[in-house]
């Protein structure tokens, strides 16, 4: 479980912090798609393509985080 973010703060608080969750899930999805269609595109580098698939799981994971953020502060 997470630490609750949310908890003590005031319902204007609470929309702003769910406001900044929601931007950096779009954020993280941006850019976990554009390190994934970059890897796609690469075919002479496997290092790099390696890195860049990287990169995208670390977005995944993130996202996933946040995501978890999000949904604890509604429940």
């Amino acid at each position: 479980m997470t630490a609750n973010i949310f908890k003590g703060k005031s319902e204007e608080e609470k929309n702003n912090l769910e406001e900044i969750l929601e931007n950096s899930i779009e954020i993280e999805e941006d850019l976990m798609r554009t390190y994934l269609i970059t890897a796609e595109r690469i075919h002479d580098d496997d290092e790099l393509k390696e890195r860049l698939e990287n990169f995208a799981e670390g977005n995944a994971k993130r996202t996933k985080q946040l995501i978890d953020e999000l949904n604890e502060s509604r429940e």
